[in-house]
Formats: C-alpha cells, sequence, structure tokens
C-alpha cells in the first residue's frame, strides 16, 4: 500500500499556528442531492476514487465548491498550502490516506484544549466529506504540466481566435469539428498529468478547459480563459 508522506508526521506538526486558524467562518452546507446516499455508517474508504465510476466527475465538481467554501482559506486556493496548514495534495489515495483525513473532517483538531480546526461532521455530512475528499485527491502534481506548457498555450491562443472569429459573426457550425480536436488535444494531455496523491487521474484547468468545449460559440473563449488562469496559476 502507498504511504502519505503526511501520515509520517506527527499530528503536533500539523496543528495550525494560528490558535483560531478557521476564525468565525461557518461552515458552510454543500448541496450534495447529485450524489447517492451513502447512509448513516461511516465508509472507511473513498467511493469516488475511480474515475470510471458514474459519480465521479459529479464528486470532483460538488468537492470543489465545498473546498472552496469551507477549507481554502486554511488549506489554500486549489489545494497548494501556504506553509500554515498541511499540503492535503500529499495526503496518499488510499485507505491510510481516508483514515487520517475522514478522522480529522469529523471530528477536527485540538491542541491544549483549543480548537485548531473544527470538525464538519454534523454539518456536511459523509456525501460532503467524500467529495472534498475525491477533489482534493485529484489535484496535479506541481510538475504535471511541465512537459506540455508550450502546446498549452498553442491552444490557448487557437481557442482565442477561435473564440474571436465565432462573436465576429462566423457560422457556429463552421466550428464543431476544431472543437472536437481541441478538446482530444486537451483530454490527452490532461490524461497524462500526474497527481500529488497518487490518485488515478488528475483534475485540473486543461481537464476543465476540455469539458468547456461543447462547440457552442461561447465555449471557445471560455475554454481559453480557463487554461489562461491555469497557466498562469502555475507558474
Amino acid at each position: 500500500m502507498k504511504s502519505s508522506l503526511l501520515l509520517s508526521i506527527p499530528l503536533s506538526m500539523f496543528i495550525y499556528t494560528n490558535a483560531t486558524a478557521h476564525g468565525n467562518v461557518t461552515p458552510q452546507a454543500m448541496d450534495t442531492s447529485n450524489l447517492p446516499e451513502l447512509g448513516e455508517e461511516w465508509l472507511e474508504e473513498n467511493p469516488w476514487r475511480d474515475p470510471s465510476n458514474e459519480n465521479w466527475q459529479k464528486a470532483v465538481n460538488i468537492g470543489s465548491s465545498g473546498y472552496n467554501e469551507n477549507c481554502a482559506r486554511c488549506h489554500g486556493l486549489e489545494v497548494v498550502s501556504g506553509g500554515i496548514a498541511p499540503d492535503l495534495r500529499l495526503l496518499s489515495a488510499d485507505s491510510d490516506g481516508d483514515e487520517w483525513y475522514i478522522e480529522r473532517f469529523r471530528h477536527g483538531a485540538t491542541q491544549n484544549g483549543i480548537t485548531k480546526m473544527p470538525g464538519f461532521e454534523s454539518i456536511l455530512g459523509q456525501q460532503a466529506a467524500w467529495a472534498i475528499r475525491t477533489y482534493v485527491e485529484t489535484r496535479p502534481a506541481d510538475d504535471a504540466f511541465k512537459d506540455n506548457q508550450d502546446s498549452l498555450f498553442a491552444i490557448r491562443d487557437k481557442l482565442k481566435v477561435l473564440g474571436g472569429a465565432i462573436e465576429a459573426g462566423s457560422n457556429p457550425a463552421d466550428y464543431a469539428q476544431l472543437a472536437t480536436e481541441a478538446q482530444k488535444e486537451l483530454a490527452d494531455i490532461g490524461a497524462t498529468a500526474k497527481t500529488a496523491s497518487g490518485a488515478p487521474l488528475a483534475e485540473s484547468a486543461v481537464s476543465r478547459a476540455a469539458l468547456a468545449l461543447d462547440g457552442s460559440p461561447t465555449s471557445f473563449a471560455k475554454a481559453a480563459e480557463i487554461l489562461t488562469i491555469g497557466l498562469s496559476a502555475s507558474k
């Protein structure tokens, strides 16, 4: 079983230096109605880890929203820690990592009687917990796209040109094949990205841009914007 870097470090090192790391932020409830019920008994492993699971993308999307609402303030945007809280991308995508994660999600963390991280069990529940877990473990490693930077910039620039042409009045139907080709290019690059956790598939700006390309008049510009933001963040 793949070992976790986080699991090898004492919990005391993960206690945030700020005595009120989460401040007065109230945990925000998540809409998990699109995910199947998991029952009252808490699972020991992530039920949506497998990308072939029909609920994987739903879990990633819901988990992304829930993470940004409840976790990003301390653990960082896109799960890239600024150093105060642990970098959850390094939490191994296996049963050991699940055990570490779910314990702290449910019960939080305290030190000397002071709450450093609140427990989320009573507010967010199990579906939300595993949705956030699915999102977190699909974060790409820092160098996931280092060999594809030039290709991604070229695709981004092509999408910008296509988006401008459509907005100028060209027939969107003429660009359906171009959208399909660009989508495949992005999907192929996205599939090569390694996750920091060892999860089987990364979800990233590249994969989001691919999904955005539905051939509609606005999808080219939208995909280009997603790539622009993602490429800027990766520098």
